[in-house]
């Protein structure tokens, strides 16, 4: 049976503090989808330390990634957001994935990055309500609810909504309806 995602590449950032639900929870739903997962961190090979103590270790480094190599880009949050979007490498790629109307998956935290990529306008979402301002004073307009999605943008605010974040990212790369 061949599966939904078969011959997909995604895209994760990962950075120390991430927050292990949010980036282990939809890595290993997509793959189980079909999905070939590349997480990328600021050095290929190093060990990064979760919020919670689950490490990961990223498959390549965030510099030698490129936007038409994947269909999507699913960032996980906890506090290793906040570091990555001070990378241009990370605002540049997020940039172009947005630019192309390929999905920009964000959960909790992690808003920051697109953010910092400047794509937020116009665009409604949700998140930790943590960064509810930030979010609105970036050009979105914030709702608290488990999933949004608008457009190519898909974004959950917490642990909790993660069946429902993976649920969103699934229906976008499908065209198949909730």
């Amino acid at each position: 049976m061949k599966k939904r995602l078969e011959g997909m590449r995604i895209l994760m950032f990962v950075d120390d503090v991430y927050e292990d639900l949010e980036l282990w929870y939809p890595k290993l739903r997509l793959e189980e989808e079909g999905a070939r997962v590349v997480v990328a961190g600021p050095a290929a090979g190093k060990v990064y330390d979760g919020k919670h103590g689950y490490p990961c270790k990223a498959d390549t480094a965030i510099d030698d990634m490129a936007e038409n190599d994947f269909d999507a880009l699913v960032i996980p949050g906890g506090f290793a957001p906040d570091k990555l979007r001070r990378l241009e490498k990370v605002k540049d790629l997020t940039r172009r994935f947005h630019e192309s109307g390929k999905l920009v998956a964000h959960i909790c935290h992690a808003g920051w990055i697109p953010i910092s990529a400047g794509i937020m306008k116009g665009f409604t979402c949700t998140s930790t309500p943590g960064i509810r301002d930030d979010l609105i004073n970036a050009g979105a307009v914030w709702v608290d609810e488990p999933l949004v999605i608008d457009r190519n943008m898909v974004s959950s605010r917490r642990p909790d909504d993660l069946p429902d974040f993976c649920r969103g990212i699934l229906s976008v790369l499908t065209g198949e309806p909730l």
